[in-house]
């Protein structure tokens, strides 16, 4: 035989040999098959007796001496790891907190805003509901509008901007009241604001009638815009002498500028001149001018709007 294949042949044998040991060495150290069962059914029967015993199981003692000897390392254990653990909920509970913050803020800010504006709507409300009351009273449909700018005093003349103009069914020589009574007319409109004459500016004149005596007159304004401000009254009949608390209410027509039954005021006092042989009355509005709001501006029933029209009976349209 060759010197050659004797070499390759004593290579192979000892290959196989080496494989050989390496398969019982394996063998030696994986547990042997029967080992395994016995654990598996020995886990069995611990749980068996475990869950028919409940809590007088057999295994119960040695679950307590298992618990009193690794319970305190465990306890140990959690208190040192937890620092550590408890770091990205730190985190976390703090971006909360912020952001509840926050949220508390603006809640609190938005209350407080509420808070504020509470009289103020409230006092909006009560006079809306007013126009309600006088369109009622007054037999004629209301278009409400809120007062946005007062005229300047270098105009000399007592105005207001309303926001209802043209698209609202507003137009020029129409009566302006509010829920206390008369406020002016208008004297111009456009698409969406109207400019009103005040009853109290000193170019302004009003027919009157004392409710007592039905004697008629004319009322001029004092040009003034306090709530002292007053007006005057000047009857027809100059023998007529008009008595204290008498109210004045307008005398005008369905087509004037001033439609008739609107409460002007009370006549506060009462002055004759025997030179002129004619009295004067003083009186005393019912709208507070400095502080005109809300407003209704007659218009016939049925008319078209771009907003809500008070009815003569109440009712919104």
């Amino acid at each position: 035989m060759a010197p050659s294949l004797m070499r390759g042949l004593s290579s192979q044998a000892g290959r196989e040999r080496r494989w050989t040991g390496l398969d019982r060495l394996e063998q030696r150290n994986r547990p042997p098959r029967s080992l395994l069962v016995a654990l598996v059914l020995a886990s069995i029967t611990f749980i068996t007796l475990d869950v028919s015993g409940g809590g007088s199981s057999p295994l119960e003692p040695v679950r307590r001496a298992v618990g009193e000897a690794f319970g305190p390392a465990e306890a140990a254990a959690d208190a040192a790891v937890r620092p550590f653990t408890a770091v990205p909920a730190w985190f976390r509970s703090k971006g909360d907190l912020r952001d509840q913050v926050r949220d508390l803020e603006a809640s609190n800010a938005e209350l407080k805003s509420q808070v504020e504006l509470a009289g103020f709507d409230r006092n909006r409300l009560e006079q809306y509901d007013g126009l309600t009351s006088a369109a009622e009273d007054l037999g004629s449909a209301l278009v409400p509008a809120r007062v946005v700018a007062v005229g300047s005093r270098q105009s000399q003349s007592f105005t207001v901007t309303i926001d209802a103009g043209s698209e609202s069914g507003v137009g020029p020589d129409m009566t302006v009241v509010n829920n206390d009574g008369l406020v002016g007319r208008v004297l111009r409109v456009t698409r969406s604001t109207a400019t009103v004459l005040l009853i109290i500016d000193p170019d302004s004149t009003v027919g009157g009638r004392v409710g007592s005596s039905m004697e008629i007159g004319f009322v001029t304004g004092s040009g003034s815009l306090t709530s002292d401000a007053a007006l005057d009254l000047r009857l027809v009949d100059d023998a007529s002498v008009p008595a204290r608390d008498d109210t004045v209410v307008t005398w005008g027509s369905t087509t004037g500028p001033y439609a008739p039954g609107v409460p002007i005021g009370t006549i506060t006092e009462v002055y004759s001149s025997v030179r002129e042989a004619s009295q004067r009355a003083v009186v005393k509005p019912f709208v507070d001018f400095s502080a005109l709001d809300v407003v209704g501006v007659m218009v016939p029933s049925g008319s078209t709007s771009d907003r809500a029209i008070v009815e003569a009976d109440g009712s919104l349209r």
